[in-house]
């Protein structure tokens, strides 16, 4: 992702891009630092929804240059909150081309911890039950999971990124916690 993000902050620095339009002093160097503190949390908020590498950057990309564009970003108050809603929008957008694509499973594997190779070879057993676990989970569970416990957003973020209010969010992570529990004890007493 980031010869891309790089690519794309050269094209809103570069001199010869078509999109300024007798631009403020400093708009594009405070538009670069924006992209190089948000980029990759936009990619992750863009790859929980889509699940494909490729796409998300796509989608990364494309609310960077709508963004450019506009001037709503000159006057955001909480970044995180107004990128991460800007990205999910556009992510959206992209959905119905990837519903059929299945996620690169490279992108989707964590790295080992430390320890023996038997230990590692567990963790990385169990994280893929748990990758899948959850992306089994109904969408409207997912999503609100992944944004908040796997990408660390809060609450209101996770609640200004989907658009639905912030309790919605913290009842469907609780609901997606107990059901992802209920099928960890179902598969467990599944082996025995």
């Amino acid at each position: 992702m980031g010869v891309r993000v790089q690519a794309l902050a050269a094209y809103v620095e570069d001199g010869t891009d078509e999109l300024r339009l007798e631009e403020a002093p400093g708009r594009s160097e405070r538009f670069g630092e924006m992209v190089e503190r948000q980029a990759r949390f936009m990619f992750q908020v863009a790859f929980s929804l889509l699940r494909n590498q490729q796409d998300a950057e796509d989608a990364v990309q494309e609310a960077f240059l709508k963004l450019y564009r506009g001037e709503a970003w000159l006057r955001i108050e909480n970044e995180r909150g107004f990128l991460a809603r800007t990205v999910w929008r556009v992510a959206l957008d992209h959905l119905p081309k990837t519903v059929e694509r299945m996620p690169d499973v490279s992108e989707m594997q964590l790295e080992a911890s430390g320890g023996s190779p038997e230990q590692s070879v567990v963790d990385q057993d169990e994280r893929a039950v748990l990758r899948r676990l959850i992306d089994a989970l109904p969408e409207e569970l997912r999503q609100p999971l992944v944004l908040s416990s796997v990408e660390e957003m809060t609450s209101r973020e996770v609640a200004e990124a989907m658009g639905i209010p912030e309790g919605t969010v913290r009842t469907r992570v609780m609901r997606a916690r107990t059901e992802l529990r209920r099928r960890f004890v179902g598969m467990r007493k599944g082996q025995r």
